[in-house]
């Protein structure tokens, strides 16, 4: 639990003398999730580091934001909170509900794949019960799970992924004038994506992908980092690991041979840092999937 405490939504809420904390899951990729249970109580947020998506479970009809008393919660009913967002609340009568907490780390590799966009370049827009029986099944699905379990972690994981790239695709937005400075130009990033796609399977310095932009080493990371979000070994990290799920659940590749068509130096090398990401081995990936 101790990255979910650095959480400003979660801290706030372990701290009321009224909130319970049911179950609670770190996922490894910048996900984690918790399911509170909660009665007559305030809770305000100010600026927290990541962003928040909620879904009522039961109750909720008598919590409002502060400065909309009229609008109510109500079961199946969707919050999103956006890193950087202010927002108080009064909670009458009881509410049980969901939490998934997403790293701005984990925003920026998801834009970049989604929208080919800079992550900087996109927000979240923030939302108060919001209407999306889609993500509310997911939601229902994800919480009859047990989080505990190796094999049905990595669905849990998998899940969260498909409720993030929704809540993506359906309330992330361009932002309006962005004020953008430093980093790489926009054809220097489309060629470093293109050529780390490309090469995923053989071994890539960062010497290599510096001299592609024509930068020093220092400079390049330090521009990488602005543009992608994520610093170079993290976003090289996480394309290997997407493409080593894919290969998992659509192919019958041995696992040695997954390993090698993602870069990794070997099957073990593969497997720790697969176990790191996802919280489970490949092997377990697979037969989840199945």
């Amino acid at each position: 639990m101790p990255q979910l405490l650095q959480h400003q939504v979660f801290q706030s809420l372990a701290s009321s003398p009224h909130a319970r904390l049911e179950r609670c899951a770190e996922l490894n990729d910048g996900l984690a999730l918790a399911i509170w249970r909660n009665h007559h109580d305030s809770r305000e947020y100010h600026s927290p580091g990541h962003h928040t998506l909620t879904c009522y479970l039961d109750g909720g009809t008598g919590t409002f934001r502060r400065e909309r008393p009229a609008e109510k919660g109500a079961p199946d009913k969707l919050c999103v909170l956006p890193a950087g967002h202010e927002s108080a609340w009064v909670i009458n009568g009881d509410i049980r509900l969901v939490h998934l907490y997403v790293s701005d780390e984990r925003f920026a590799l998801d834009a970049l794949r989604l929208f080919d966009r800079e992550p900087r370049e996109m927000q979240l827009r923030e939302h108060t019960f919001l209407d999306d029986p889609v993500q509310a099944l997911r939601f229902r699905r994800l919480i009859a799970l047990p989080w505990e379990e190796p094999g049905e972690r990595l669905l849990v994981s998998s899940l969260s992924h498909e409720l993030l790239d929704h809540l993506l695709r359906t309330q992330a937005a361009p932002r309006q004038n962005p004020l953008l400075r430093g980093g790489l130009a926009p054809q220097q990033r489309r060629l470093l994506q293109d050529y780390i796609a490309q090469h995923l399977d053989e071994p890539l310095e960062l010497d290599d992908l510096a001299s592609l932009v024509a930068l020093s080493p220092y400079h390049f990371a330090r521009m990488f980092r602005i543009s992608f979000g994520v610093p170079p070994h993290r976003y090289l990290l996480a394309r290997r690991l997407e493409r080593a799920c894919r290969l998992l659940r659509d192919s019958l590749l041995p696992l040695g041979e997954i390993a090698l068509a993602c870069g990794f130096a070997s099957a073990s090398h593969f497997s720790n840092r697969f176990r790191a990401a996802l919280g489970g081995t490949p092997g377990q990936y697979r037969a989840a999937f199945a």
